[in-house]
């Protein structure tokens, strides 16, 4: 069985959202980015928590996961987002740019159709800060027709945590072992 995708998010995410009083996370440290399209004179700046990189590379080395940037920074997640955590490059989901006022047009996060249409029947687990209930549906119900899938919200003032990524590799290894004993002959799955 080919392990699950990994979709990950980075606003709110791997970039936390400031409080209202316009502060970051203390171990996150501040960038100053230039994305596609952005004129030098015009930088993006962001904050990244420097643990972040080798907690998702434990995650990625095991093989529980294969995981794919799910970010409207698209191809920029791999060329200047994934170098400062020190990551590998990594696919992505190629979104659309919407011309959209809210993240839930529809009542559901905007990029869940095309994530939809991408991933097929393929099982994942995605983390993203901006799930609907809606969204949650239709995870249950991808499951329920055997497209496993799990969605993981972190608080996007303080993005993604320890916890997130043991919940993914928990659920990623259950998935896999289950995969693996219904293909097993029953010798070997009274075996094991």
């Amino acid at each position: 069985m080919r392990p699950p995708y990994l979709l990950l998010d980075i606003d709110g995410v791997l970039i936390p959202f400031p409080d209202a009083d316009g502060s970051t996370p203390a171990t996150h440290a501040r960038h100053d980015l230039v994305p596609t399209g952005w004129s030098a004179d015009n930088p993006v700046t962001v904050w990244l928590d420097p643990a972040h990189g080798p907690m998702l590379m434990d995650v990625i080395r095991i093989g529980l996961v294969t995981p794919v940037w799910c970010t409207s920074w698209r191809q920029d997640a791999t060329t200047l987002i994934g170098p400062l955590l020190d990551l590998p490059p990594l696919p992505h989901v190629d979104l659309p740019h919407p011309q959209i006022t809210t993240s839930h047009p529809n009542g559901y996060l905007w990029k869940r159709d095309h994530v939809d249409a991408w991933l097929d029947d393929a099982p994942a687990v995605w983390i993203d800060d901006d799930f609907t209930g809606l969204d949650h549906t239709w995870a249950a119900e991808r499951t329920a027709r055997g497209a496993a899938t799990l969605l993981i919200q972190p608080d996007p003032r303080t993005g993604l945590q320890a916890e997130h990524l043991a919940e993914a590799r928990k659920w990623a290894g259950r998935l896999l072992t289950a995969g693996t004993a219904a293909h097993a002959s029953p010798n070997q799955t009274e075996a094991a």
